[in-house]
């Protein structure tokens, strides 16, 4: 790689101070394993710094070559819209300076891995040694507006219930789309099996996975018969960290290719026709920035704080967009079984 050649790691951001180190802990091991590189990260929404920060670090750093690798699981609006929409403005404004943008991390076979870890962790410390095919496993995805990023989540459960050799599997999500966790659960309850893990497949902490767990607890306290195995999230596992370094290399090398032959934005995806063709335009100048909650319980960054954020519109990081700025109207909002995001639950707080 050439020595002015930066590495940007862009994550979505959170307004939960533990997600944010979190992905500054992956971004780290990232920098370790490149040593002879600048390696940085920042955020599209919420957290600091964010992305033109970032990139204006590289840059000052001498790095006159970017690549940028969205550190997100699938490839849904943010990685296929916000974060080139950011990019390409930053390059247009600043003459000299090449940003190349990665693919997801995606369905992967370093990423399955890192999940059955996590998986195994979960059913090694789980009290009874309930056989795997009396066992029902649910992987739980964050949701999208976007069909084929949901559709994925189901190929990496059927990858690791094949796996292990689990009797079934089910999908849930936790907001966006349906079936949300809770009836989602509570369906897999009426399938007969002993015992139920369930797996969040997210990077990061945040208020998301905690109201995973909490509905998870509801459910299992109305079905004391089953056994119900909560899975730790992915967080840095080093088979994480190793997916990463591998799409630096992709963009390094030319290879990354984003695969956009089932892009909502570009084909005709069966119920989502009229998004075809939309703008590209990131969405999230409102909230790009304004730090965690515990910054702004701090008093904020000198932003303007007064913008609400629950205003029950679906959308992955839960707060609502009644801005004008293009979103377009999920085409299910009124599905019986989602697609709010989950709300807190009885069971606890966040």
């Amino acid at each position: 790689m050439n020595d002015k050649t930066g590495v940007l790691l862009c994550g979505h951001g959170s307004r939960d101070p533990g997600a944010v180190r979190e992905f500054g802990a992956l971004a780290e091991a990232v920098a370790q394993r490149l040593p002879e590189q600048d390696v940085t990260h920042a955020f599209l929404e919420f957290a600091r710094p964010v992305i033109r920060d970032g990139l204006n670090t590289l840059r000052d750093q001498g790095n006159r070559r970017i690549l940028a690798v969205p550190g997100m699981l699938f490839a849904a609006g943010h990685v296929k819209n916000d974060i080139p929409s950011v990019l390409n403005t930053y390059m247009a404004q600043n003459d000299g300076v090449t940003v190349d943008y990665g693919r997801e991390l995606g369905i992967d076979l370093k990423m399955i891995r890192a999940a059955g870890a996590r998986i195994q962790e979960a059913l090694d410390a789980a009290p009874d040694a309930v056989p795997l095919h009396e066992t029902l496993l649910v992987v739980v995805g964050r949701g999208a507006s976007d069909p084929d990023a949901n559709s994925n989540i189901s190929k990496v459960m059927r990858m690791l219930w094949e796996g292990f050799g689990f009797g079934w599997g089910e999908v849930v999500y936790s907001g966006v789309t349906f079936p949300l966790v809770e009836p989602g659960l509570e369906h897999a309850t009426r399938l007969g099996y002993r015992r139920m893990v369930v797996f969040p497949y997210f990077l990061f902490t945040g208020v998301l996975v905690r109201r995973i767990y909490d509905h998870t607890d509801l459910v299992a306290a109305r079905h004391p018969d089953i056994e119900f195995v909560k899975a730790p999230y992915l967080n840095a596992h080093p088979l994480v960290v190793e997916s990463v370094l591998d799409r630096v290399r992709e963009i390094d090398e030319g290879r990354a290719v984003m695969n956009c032959q089932m892009c909502k934005y570009r084909e005709q995806v069966l119920g989502f026709e009229d998004e075809v063709g939309l703008a590209q335009e990131s969405h999230h100048h409102h909230v790009e920035g304004i730090g965690t909650d515990a910054d702004q319980a701090a008093g904020g960054n000198g932003q303007d704080q007064t913008h609400a954020h629950d205003h029950g519109h679906a959308h992955t990081h839960g707060h609502g967009h009644d801005h004008g700025h293009g979103h377009h109207p999920y085409p299910h909002a009124d599905h019986p079984l989602g697609p709010v995001t989950l709300k807190k639950s009885a069971a606890g707080g966040d």
